[in-house]
């Protein structure tokens, strides 16, 4: 991707280490404005069509958040049984009507491929907000990003570092597309916990294995893992054909301060793309964490925010735009000091 003005971000197969250095300082300066230091209206007068036809609320809401937060206005579709899917329609006429109500969408839909499929009949950008157990490419860019500022508090860069990713990762989309950023990086460990059935798809392994990056696999949470970046999921229940199938695993990979001692560093960061799973049969990270200082999970769903508001910026050609429609905000907050 030479440039992102105009262009679909479908995948994460579409970016460099420039593309991606790009996306994060665009992001850095969004900070004032996420923050409520500042204001902007840069994209005063767009419109953002925000189409979940998939449960969500961190991206959706995040999404219409970066957008509102650039000046834009934001039109909703949430669910599959209240659009016109529902009825037949194809994903080409959906987006023919509704991408000409709109200057840029983002879109989550459950099946694979259905966003690019969209795609193809919008007439405006498209961003993709998860499609199935495929890819999740805006979470994979806020996830990295996350990881670099937390590593670079520690003195430490991507290259070189060591994740743990547990849970499911067969389903987990977010460690399908953050695992693809990953192979442009150098010299980086994984080691990959889950239970066998869950275990990465080959195609990701190839590509980790091309990368020549060091895999380690196993089913069992044991012994010093010395991982920089403890990187949990939860177990994908819409991605199974019953509650019951889903239900055998829930709960395998447990984690709380006890454990995290026990198997991590004392300044190993814990991420997760949530929502996690606080029910008491999977409990999959223990609110005994919620005071724990590595816990990176909130400031990563922050950084949703700058991330997406930096992908819009770029795709409508506004990044070096932000600054000149600033202003002061206009009531009191203290958003931006805690």
């Amino acid at each position: 991707m030479n440039s992102f003005r105009g262009q679909h971000i479908l995948s994460v197969d579409q970016f460099d280490l420039d593309t991606i250095r790009q996306v994060f300082a665009v992001a850095n300066r969004m900070a004032p404005y996420a923050h409520r230091q500042k204001r902007t209206k840069v994209l005063d007068g767009a419109i953002l069509g925000n189409l979940f036809f998939e449960a969500s609320t961190r991206t959706r809401v995040s999404f219409g958040t970066a957008f509102n937060l650039l000046g834009g206005e934001v039109r909703e579709t949430a669910g599959m049984a209240t659009s016109a899917l529902s009825k037949g329609e194809s994903l080409y006429d959906t987006a023919r009507v509704l991408s000409s109500y709109s200057d840029i969408v983002a879109m989550r839909h459950p099946d694979a491929g259905s966003v690019a499929e969209f795609a193809q009949g919008s007439r405006v950008p498209v961003i993709n907000g998860g499609d199935g157990p495929n890819e999740h490419p805006t979470q994979a860019l806020l996830d990295l990003y996350t990881i670099q500022k937390e590593l670079a508090d520690h003195g430490k860069s991507i290259d070189g570092m060591h994740i743990a990713m547990i849970g499911d990762l067969k389903y987990g989309r977010t460690v399908h597309s953050l695992s693809k950023l990953l192979c442009l990086y150098k010299n980086i460990r994984l080691t990959l916990i889950s239970p066998q059935a869950l275990a990465m798809p080959d195609k990701v392994m190839a590509e980790l294995d091309k990368a020549g990056h060091r895999v380690t696999i196993t089913d069992q949470l044991t012994g010093s893992l010395d991982a920089d970046i403890c990187y949990q999921t939860r177990v994908q229940e819409e991605r199974f054909a019953s509650k019951a199938e889903a239900d055998q695993y829930r709960g395998k990979f447990r984690l709380n301060q006890q454990i995290y001692t026990q198997h991590f560093k004392s300044n190993t960061v814990i991420m997760h793309p949530l929502p996690r799973d606080s029910r008491a049969d999977a409990n999959e990270l223990d609110n005994d964490l919620n005071l724990n200082p590595n816990l990176a999970i909130f400031r990563q769903a922050d950084n949703g925010v700058l991330v997406r508001m930096a992908l819009f910026a770029l795709t409508l050609g506004v990044e070096d735009l932000v600054a000149k429609y600033d202003c002061d905000v206009q009531w009191f907050t203290t958003k931006g000091q805690q």
